[in-house]
């Protein structure tokens, strides 16, 4: 193919296997639905369980720690948990740049460490053109902190009437693109669309959460079993495999106190996907506009599993407002904003800081147990959809082929047919790490190379069939992904020389990323005084 063509790679945060319509979910998304029906849904597709390792990893093909984001972007140490991207990767942006590309983002940052002052971390240091949106990771949707439009403080936009984090994040995307075409009608683009949505604190509009009034009465043990249900019905998950049972520390939903507001939390959570959606849709509509939409490769997935915790308990409302800058003292009138999970106090507006917590998280991790942090599947497992009519004939095809975010850059590398440097701006860069998946455009691809992740101790690795995972502190479990893919039967005690093998192939690749032994980065954060709720095993 002669023409490279548009690219536009977008993120969401905190999101759970299926909560969208076309993974099984009861949140309407029309716009996700339609790119799922022209295009690709892949059912094996794997993040990196946590916001900044994601956003690293995806941006450069690397693996976190090759970056400078073992963990968060706040100092944790050693090389590769400094909390900053480094200058051993370059970006998706970078590159593309390179071959001609323009480059724009909008939305989440999240992998730099300075969050007030520009450096060569930041969005126009590392290859964007453009860039509008927030450094640091959370954040109110009517007043986010670090609002930064190119290089400058943009707080005083979230001054304006109506103002709304997710709405501000489509409106710019659909404005880059459409100012794009009539500046540059000869240049392909690349753009980064970063959404927070649907990362606590839980903020929507009341006539997005008035559309889910009731849709979630059944509760979450029915509606797993629903999801499933219809997972397998679309073919997405193998009907033997298993649902995992309820996490052991919630309730059934028929004992379950408080309904009111918890189904308040869920419909709010949903609420915020849906106002993503339309977003997604403007975007889409502005490449129609423009007659782009045949000619553009849209890319939709999630940084991470859904999240189970709460707003971090053990930090105080001054730490959160002025040294993690991830929430507001007070909403835009003046109002005190009332932090935590207060049962009395439904979540939506500006005033409330909340979440959903572990019982909805599970729902939207269904059928797979566990969540963001964590390796198994709930924590890693996201939808991805690939949308490109000029480059993708089979229309709502399902692809099986296991891949995980460094296959991103080298599958648009592959795309585009543009190389991947040695070298960038003089200084050397890791090799890439991906391997692309344009070959699964046409059919499943099983063979791969095996794929490896670690967080905060958490762990796995997967060969084929395989998959040996930890969690951290506890012993490796094996499973095999084809007959058993929700993780129930652990083989481990029964082969213990493949587990064995895998180990070892993990303690290479540890080795040759740089991953720390979970006990020495927790005794250096102690160490420095870090709050402990950002190291302390959960």
């Amino acid at each position: 193919m002669s023409k490279r063509p548009n690219i536009i790679l977008i993120l969401n945060d905190d999101m759970g296997y299926s909560d969208i319509g076309c993974y099984g979910g009861e949140v309407e998304t029309p716009t996700l639905d339609r790119l799922a029906a022209g295009g690709l849904r892949f059912s094996q597709f794997y993040n990196t369980a946590r916001c900044s390792p994601s956003r690293a990893s995806l941006l450069t093909g690397l693996h976190p720690h090759q970056t400078g984001i073992g963990i968060l972007t706040y100092d944790s140490g050693p090389e590769g948990y400094a909390g900053n991207l480094n200058q051993q990767c370059v970006t998706i942006a970078e590159v593309l740049k390179g071959g001609g590309y323009r480059t724009y983002m909008s939305g989440k940052w999240h992998v730099s460490s300075n969050l007030l002052e520009p450096t060569d971390s930041w969005p126009l240091q590392r290859g964007f053109d453009a860039f509008y949106g927030t450094i640091i990771g959370a954040g109110s949707f009517y007043d986010p902190n670090t609002l930064t439009r190119g290089n400058s403080n943009a707080e005083h936009e979230a001054r304006a009437d109506g103002f709304f984090y997710t709405d501000a994040i489509s409106d710019q995307a659909v404005r880059f693109i459409r100012d794009h075409h009539a500046e540059h009608p000869d240049k392909p683009f690349f753009e980064y669309v970063a959404y927070t949505a649907p990362h606590w604190p839980l903020h929507a509009h009341d006539e997005d959460i008035a559309k889910y009034k009731g849709r979630f009465d059944a509760g979450w043990d029915t509606l797993r079993e629903e999801r499933l249900e219809r997972l397998v019905k679309a073919g997405v998950l193998a009907d033997h495999w298993k649902l995992t049972p309820r996490d052991p520390s919630q309730p059934a939903w028929t004992e379950a106190e408080h309904k009111g507001w918890l189904l308040r939390c869920m419909e709010v959570y949903a609420a915020q996907i849906d106002r993503m959606d339309q977003g997604i849709g403007r975007i889409v509509q502005q490449l129609q506009d423009n007659g782009q939409l045949d000619d553009t490769l849209i890319i939709f997935l999630a940084d991470n599993g859904a999240c189970a915790e709460d707003i971090p308990e053990g930090v105080t409302i001054d730490e959160l407002v002025e040294k993690l800058m991830i929430a507001r003292k007070h909403t835009r009138s003046g109002e005190p904003v009332h932090f935590g999970n207060d049962t009395k106090r439904m979540p939506g507006p500006e005033n409330t800081y909340q979440s959903y917590g572990t019982a909805w998280a599970n729902l939207s991790n269904t059928p797979f147990r566990l969540y963001k942090h964590w390796i198994h599947e709930g924590g890693i497992s996201t939808p991805l959809i690939f949308h490109w009519p000029a480059g993708i004939t089979a229309q709502g095809a399902i692809r099986h082929s296991p891949g995980y975010l460094p296959d991103v850059m080298a599958t648009l590398l592959d795309v585009t047919g543009i190389p991947y440097p040695a070298q960038y701006q003089g200084r050397a860069v890791l090799p890439l790490e991906g391997h692309s998946l344009q070959s699964a455009f046409e059919r499943d691809v099983a063979d791969r190379p095996p794929m490896f992740w670690e967080h905060e101790g958490n762990a796995a690795v997967r060969v084929g069939r395989w998959k040996l995972v930890r969690k951290h502190p506890g012993p490796w479990e094996l499973y095999d992904m084809v007959a058993d893919r929700t993780e129930l039967n652990d083989l481990a005690p029964r082969q213990a020389e493949r587990v064995r093998e895998m180990q070892a192939q993990y303690d290479v690749w540890a080795e040759r990323c740089g991953v720390k032994p979970r006990e020495q980065i927790v005794a250096l954060m102690r160490s420095q005084g870090v709050t402990r709720a950002f190291w302390e095993d959960e």
